[in-house]
Order: C-alpha cells, then sequence, then structure tokens
C-alpha cells in the first residue's frame, strides 16, 4: 500500500473499522459481565 495511491482506500477506514469492532466487542462484554452471563476471575486478595 503506497501512501498517496488514489485506487486504494485510506488506511485510516480500515483503522476506523477495527476500531468500531474492538468497542462493540468490549462493550458486549460489559454487558455480560454487568448481567452476570460472565463472570469474571476473583480478585487474588
Amino acid at each position: 500500500m503506497n501512501k498517496n495511491d488514489p485506487n486504494q482506500p485510506s488506511m485510516s477506514k480500515f483503522i476506523g473499522r477495527r476500531v468500531m469492532i474492538s468497542a462493540f466487542i468490549v462493550i458486549l462484554m460489559l454487558i455480560g459481565i454487568m448481567t452476570g452471563l460472565i463472570t469474571p476471575n476473583p480478585t487474588p486478595y
């Protein structure tokens, strides 16, 4: 991928897509923890 290649889509499109997918996964995990579907590991203390 060249930096100034007009035929290729911009890299920010791919980076934005990865950020949105990872944010969606984190939100799903938080919802699972709050509803009790996912139980986190107990703290070792």
